[in-house]
């Protein structure tokens, strides 16, 4: 029976029901955040989370794209209105006045880019009621409202110019082009839309404001590329080509997508926690810079984008392994990045022994989603693969959701270890009562059903309740928890010690007492001690709602579910202790 009863009080039997439940419960509260855990165990990982590997658009910024400047046939030109509203117009970048409708028929340059635009296009703008909804990607919906302000109409072109075949965007490719009719006896005419430095490399002449080919000024193309950049704009180039004749053009299309109010005060809050925030993406590096430096990613706000360290996927495969973990470490934006080199700097960082959460959306993130210690899909945006290969989806496509996150998994952590440092002490000291018995020859204190009882009814009733525990102020101002440390440091061991020393006296104490000295009997003599147990574990239930302060600073009923659960034991003991045993 001694063995029986040791076995039974070395177990702690409500600790793997209480870990799911405080886990699910961590679900719960961070979908109620926007953020669906799929995995239970990364609601855990969350809260060891050192490094931050998020995409730009969208999750960083507003991902509502508003084209604001055009460069055609050697002139600038801005464009007014916000949003996917038509409300706006086209004025050259000194005048303050809209540009007329023969004012635009004289620059042919200006009207082929805004044509290019939508045709090379696959996003449509639909009113509802008051409002303009769009049904596709947010830049090429800023392309669709950009040409309807020149008087564009969409779905009239598209009859005109019908497309007869399509070759989607890719980010390896980083273009997307699409081939269109003319009409009976007239050339078909590619057209052709992507980065600037994809685009140019394709092109062999540029037109005119009147659309005359010129030769091609690569070098005064890379200056208006770095002061748009600069200025936070996503630049876009254009080009077409006739067959036959075959003509060519190039032009830009900059727009601009701010970042999130939110992801700024995220983006503060994750660094002040200990948590390193870098931008991973395949926009111009000047762009990434821009809003890195609006965002306040490590020490940069407030900084030109030309001063701001940045590194790009060109750069990143020209580095060996091991000098990419050196610079994966000291740098924070990382531009025109492939999707297989995040893998490689998701793998650089974790060789630095970094716990890392990377986002990402397409098909091609998949790997390095899986490779991250915490996978972060896009709920909105996001491909089926991206959400299937991660471990959290963000429905709301929102750095600052990942933020949350961390904090409400951050606070399961510490629930967990509330628990944890609560429920062994029960185990040890019934242990330590059960050796004493044996030691001194004297009868069991407590019977192995008894200490089941005590395991089961106490963990279910009271360690649970640490589960609802809200989390503790300041628990984003702390560093992350070392992944490879002990969760018991050693003054919670000493705790456990202590009260675990506690329990044996008080209940090898009052049993001896009640069946030496009282001659109560052995069963009363039991049924005392296993009411040590509980009631000390009742009140030293109080003592674990937090390890930091004490219980009359965090105040008596700031957790509700506690005292529920306190009410509920002592009932239930008091049937245990009262109630007939027939």
């Amino acid at each position: 029976m001694a063995s029986v009863a040791l076995a039974v009080a070395a177990i702690p039997e409500g600790l793997p029901a209480a870990v799911t439940i405080t886990l699910a419960i961590g679900v719960a509260r961070m979908a109620r955040r926007q953020a669906i855990i799929r995995k239970l165990p990364a609601v855990e990982t969350l809260g060891s989370t050192t490094v931050i590997c998020s995409d730009k658009t969208g999750t960083l910024t507003e991902n509502q794209m508003t084209v604001t400047s055009i460069v055609a046939g050697d002139e600038l030109f801005s464009v007014t209105g916000v949003g996917y509203s038509p409300d706006g117009d086209i004025r050259t970048a000194t005048g303050s006045t809209p540009l007329t409708v023969n004012d635009l028929q004289g620059r042919v340059a200006l009207l082929a880019c805004l044509r290019a635009g939508l045709l090379c296009n696959d996003a449509q703008i639909v009113q509802q009621g008051e409002r303009w909804n769009l049904e596709g990607d947010p830049t090429e919906g800023a392309l669709v409202v950009a040409a309807s302000k020149a008087g564009f109409e969409n779905h009239v072109l598209r009859q005109e110019l019908p497309r007869i075949d399509v070759i989607p965007f890719e980010s390896e490719y980083q273009y997307m082009a699409t081939l269109h009719d003319q009409g009976p006896g007239l050339p078909r005419v590619v057209y052709l839309k992507g980065s600037v430095e994809s685009v140019l490399q394709r092109c062999s002449a540029i037109l005119d404001a009147s659309g005359h080919e010129q030769p091609l000024d690569r070098e005064a193309i890379h200056v208006q590329l770095q002061d748009l950049a600069a200025r936070g704009l996503r630049v876009l180039a254009f080009a077409r080509k006739q067959f036959p004749p075959e003509k060519a053009g190039i032009d830009h299309q900059a727009m601009i997508d701010p970042p999130r109010a939110e992801a700024v005060v995220a983006v503060q809050a994750c660094q002040s926690a200990g948590i390193r925030v870098k931008m991973i993406t395949g926009d111009h590096a000047l762009t990434a810079a821009a809003i890195a430096a609006q965002l306040g990613l490590d020490g940069i706000a407030g900084m030109h984008a030309a001063l701001v360290p940045v590194v790009t996927g060109a750069e990143v495969g020209r580095y060996s392994d091991e000098e990419l973990t050196h610079v994966a470490e000291t740098t924070a934006v990382f531009a025109r990045v492939a999707p297989e080199q995040k893998l490689r700097l998701v793998r650089a960082l974790q060789r630095r022994g970094h716990v890392v959460a990377m986002t990402g959306d397409g098909v091609n993130d998949a790997p390095a989603l899986k490779q991250a210690n915490i996978g972060v899909a896009m709920g909105r945006s996001g491909t089926d693969v991206a959400r299937e290969a991660c471990d959290m989806v963000l429905t709301d496509d929102n750095f600052a959701s990942i933020e949350a996150a961390v904090e409400e998994g951050r606070g399961v952590c510490d629930n967990l270890t509330k628990f944890i440092v609560w429920t062994l002490p029960t185990n040890v000291g019934e242990g330590l009562v059960v050796v004493a018995a044996v030691l001194f020859g004297a009868a069991l204190p407590m019977s192995p059903v008894q200490i089941l009882w005590v395991n089961m009814a106490t963990a279910i009733l009271l360690g649970l309740m640490l589960a609802f525990e809200p989390k503790e102020p300041g628990i984003m101002e702390r560093l992350p928890r070392n992944p490879h440390a002990p969760i018991l440091r050693y003054p919670l061991v000493m705790r456990v010690g202590l009260v675990s020393l506690l329990l044996l006296i008080g209940a090898f104490g009052m049993f001896e007492w009640m069946n030496e000295f009282r001659h109560t009997g052995l069963e009363e003599a039991r049924t005392v001690a296993v009411n040590v147990f509980v009631i000390g574990e009742l009140f030293y239930l109080l003592n674990c709602r937090s390890l930091t302060r004490s219980m009359f600073r965090i105040g008596l009923f700031s957790n509700l579910a506690v005292i529920v659960g306190m009410l509920s034991m002592v009932t239930l003991q008091l049937l245990f202790t009262y109630g007939p045993s027939q």
